[in-house]
Formats: C-alpha cells, sequence, structure tokens
C-alpha cells in the first residue's frame, strides 16, 4: 500500500481548512484516510502558531514506515525541520517576463543610439 502524509479538505466556500492525514494514495483527496496527523488553516497570518499543527511523533512514525509526504507537506516538514530542505529546480525564477525582455532591447538600443551621436 503506498502510503502518503496529504493535506484533505474542509471548510465552507472560499475559507479553506485543511487536516493533515496519511492515506492511501489510491484514494480520493477528502475520502478515506488512516490517520490524522494535524491541522493547517491558511486564513491566518503566516507567523501564526495555530496555522500548522502537527503530531510530530506520529508524523516521524508514519515516514517511517514509508509513508511519503506531498509537496506541500514536505515543505510544512522543512519549515518545522523534521527534513532536510530540497533544492528545487524553478529554471525561470530570475527570468524577466516577455515585457521586460522588450523593455530591455528598448534601453539597449536607445543607449547604444545615444552613444554613436555622441562619439559623432
Amino acid at each position: 500500500m503506498a502510503l502518503k502524509l496529504r493535506l484533505a479538505r474542509g471548510g465552507s466556500k472560499k475559507r479553506p481548512f485543511y487536516r493533515i492525514v496519511v492515506a492511501d494514495s489510491r484514494m480520493p483527496r477528502d475520502g478515506r484516510f488512516i490517520e490524522k496527523v494535524g491541522t493547517y488553516n491558511p486564513l491566518l497570518p503566516k507567523d501564526s502558531e495555530e496555522r500548522v499543527k502537527m503530531d510530530m511523533e506520529r508524523v516521524q512514525h508514519w515516514l517511517g514506515q514509508g509513508a511519503k509526504p506531498t509537496d506541500r507537506i514536505a515543505r510544512m516538514l522543512e519549515a518545522a525541520g523534521v527534513l532536510e530542505k530540497k533544492e528545487r529546480n524553478n529554471p525561470k525564477k530570475a527570468e524577466p517576463g516577455a515585457k521586460a525582455k522588450e523593455r530591455a532591447e528598448e534601453k539597449a538600443a536607445k543607449a547604444a543610439e545615444a552613444a554613436e551621436e555622441t562619439a559623432e
């Protein structure tokens, strides 16, 4: 059985509240789960202690049993210091958008024109 540590959504429309659960990966997102190990409330401020609550002893147990955390849960566990930080690949992170590239080209062209005029 492939176990996952993942979020199960609760709460009403536009007011999300998540349970952190251990579930079989074949079950639906909000479906059957094995154990609830915490909660996540994204509406609270990021520095609030109530935003993410986890029973670390049970999380460690399930990780030891081979449960794989989803990306979002892995980030929460990294912030808590349970998992080591993983280098993520985002090749477009530092690359400017299309409009910014156009503006940079126009600016470079104007600077080249100005340099030619002052050289003459």
